[in-house]
């Protein structure tokens, strides 16, 4: 067995963790010389890359000396919680990134205390430390107090400490250190995480903790050996969670290095690889010897706390947009969603419905930008939590929402989650001109408070949340506060009319775009919903009078954006999601039907 060390890389949104496996690819020469590297390589699909998050967790390996050290790049979003539960499994230590302007962050409390609670001993990398408003030794001492708090026993509360700058390509034991390589994070890893417990000689003990999906060969389990050895066409049993075993053959055998993956004959224990042969490969199934089964503990997979129903597009330009319109296409493809993403479900409830259940409005946005970009065309209802029953007692999920804002905006924010059952828990000035405070707060409190909450703070403000725990439902949360603008006729927008409708609120259409009946073009100023004409051009007289030929000048229009549409939307309303646009409109189009369906 080679000198293995597996460690995942934990962390809030941006705070480097990409950039910081980059680096290490780099410097280890696990590339070549004439090898083109981008920015940010482990992200690999397009949204990650326009948005810069990491959403998939993905796993990569590096040569360093003697070593083999499997690095896994964990998401930094509350929303994919459950992927890096999963991966914190599957290694035997963290480096832990902390931001050094930044500091503690409520997606570093969550990751944290699940790597502490598996007796994981972190490396904490206090990172961008170039940066003219950072100060490290605060936040050694905020990260110090946060394992206190989380109950970290001696060993970990003695935790290796380095700082570096991942983007300037450095890391350092002391700040007074000359700025050279990576190499003293190496020498950390090597040192400080233990290597792999299993031995080769006993028999076979593999798990899986994220799934791939290949056209030609099936679903993929990317795994973890703790125990013994595995070839290519060896016969294995797989053990899944619900007890039952099935056994098979393996038929593909992937190893991991750099970005490539490669065909490998044998793979020994702690090592990290891909495996093959089994349709109902699943998250957290074991695969074992036959001969002497020992199925390890299945995985715990946290469940969804919020619902979208999909459903067939059933506008007046339904088709015209997209490739594929049906529900049985819709149907296919959230099915191969779920053969890989485990944290998410649906279920058909008939007239060309699904219910997508999933983790938070970001995962479930991003699935249906996904869709959007393959061609498919749908509509989306307002997002619900699920509520479960426990002991009797209807509960709802809550969520800790910490946000930094301006001192002269936090009134307007906290009387603003006031009124959306939020409740006070800790309020301090951070020192810079900002107030840091945290909420405990109904899940549902927060769909709809992003957009009113970036106007509040002048763009200035910063929310993050995690999910706390199922409550007893509390009372009625406030609504939007606003109606809409809905169009009576069908045709193409004018500008003549657009520039008589901005007096009434803010519209959300360009002239020359098509409406319809029951399509929503803006947001009224006032509560109630106004039925508008976009569409009354000019009356043209040979007559002429003063004032009638001036310029027409018009607002720019709000672009809605998958999330501000999803947010913005109430009960009755849908946003209708094409390839090419997105559009606001009621549920029921037609005036008298929606005025009758309104006092049911």
């Amino acid at each position: 067995m080679e000198n293995i060390r597996n460690i995942a890389v934990i962390a809030h949104v941006d705070h480097g963790k990409t950039t910081m496996v980059d680096e290490l690819l780099k410097q280890s020469g696990t590339f070549t010389e004439h090898q083109n590297i981008g920015e940010r390589v482990m992200d690999s699909n397009d949204i990650e890359r326009e948005r810069g998050i990491t959403i998939l967790s993905k796993n990569t390996a590096i040569r360093y000396k003697d070593y083999k050290i499997n690095i896994i790049d964990t998401p930094g979003h509350a929303d994919f919680g459950g992927e890096v539960e999963r991966v914190l499994k599957m290694v035997d230590g963290v480096l832990l990134l902390v931001d050094a302007q930044e500091g503690v962050m409520p997606q570093t409390k969550f990751v944290v205390k699940k790597a502490l609670s598996l007796g994981l001993r972190p490396i904490v990398v206090v990172n961008k430390i170039d940066k003219p408003a950072g100060d490290p030794d605060r936040v050694i001492n905020e990260i110090f107090d946060l394992f206190v708090a989380l109950d970290a026993n001696d060993e970990q509360l003695e935790f290796p400490i380095v700082y570096a700058a991942a983007k300037n390509g450095y890391a350092k034991h002391k700040l007074e250190d000359e700025n050279t390589d990576m190499e003293p994070l190496f020498e950390t890893i090597i040192n400080h995480v233990p290597a792999p417990s299993g031995k080769d000689e006993n028999p076979l003990q593999l798990q899986v903790f994220t799934l791939d999906y290949d056209n030609y060969v099936g679903k993929i389990g990317i795994a973890r050996i703790f125990n013994g050895t595995i070839s290519k066409n060896q016969n294995v049993m797989l053990a899944k969670a619900d007890g039952s075993k099935t056994t098979g053959r393996i038929s593909k055998l992937i190893g991991f290095l750099g970005l490539e993956r490669t065909d490998i004959d044998t793979a020994s224990s702690g090592d990290i690889v891909a495996i093959a042969g089994f349709d109902a490969l699943d998250v957290g199934d074991s695969v074992v010897d036959p001969n002497s089964p020992m199925p390890l503990d299945p995985l715990h997979i946290e469940e969804p706390t919020l619902s979208v129903v999909f459903s067939v597009n059933d506008g007046p330009l339904s088709g015209t947009e997209g490739k594929y319109v049906t529900s049985n296409k819709l149907d296919e493809r959230l099915e191969s969603e779920m053969k890989t993403n485990i944290a998410m479900k649906y279920e058909n409830i008939g007239e060309g419905k699904f219910k997508v259940s999933g983790r938070g409005e970001l995962q479930i946005t991003i699935l249906a930008e996904n869709m959007r970009r393959e061609g498919f065309e749908f509509c989306l209802g307002r997002p619900e939590v699920i509520i479960k029953e426990i002991d009797g007692v209807k509960c709802e999920p809550f969520e800790l929402l910490v946000i930094d804002a301006p001192d002269d905006c936090t009134g307007a924010v906290i009387e603003k989650l006031g009124k959306r059952k939020a409740e006070m828990v800790s309020m301090n000035p951070t020192g810079d001109g900002q107030t840091r405070i945290e909420f405990e707060i109904p899940a549902r409190g927060l769909i709809g408070f992003r957009s009113q909450f970036l106007t509040d703070t002048k763009g200035e403000g910063v929310m993050n949340h995690s999910f706390l725990e199922f409550r007893p439902l509390t009372g009625t949360v406030e609504h939007r506060s606003n109606g809409a603008l809905v169009s009576m006729e069908n045709g193409v927008a004018l500008a003549y009319s657009l520039f008589n409708l901005q007096d009434r609120g803010v519209l959300f259409c360009d002239p020359q775009t098509k409406v319809y009946v029951g399509m929503i073009i803006g947001e009224h100023s006032r509560p109630n919903d106004l039925d508008v004409n976009p569409i009354k051009g000019k009356n043209l007289t040979n007559v002429r009078a003063s004032g009638s030929d001036d310029a027409i000048k018009l607002v720019p229009p709000r672009k809605l954006s998958l999330e501000r549409a999803l947010e913005w939307i109430e009960e009755d309303e849908l946003v209708e999601v094409t390839p090419i646009n997105i559009r606001v409109r009621k549920r029921y189009l037609d005036p008298t039907v929606r005025k009758r369906m309104a006092k049911k």
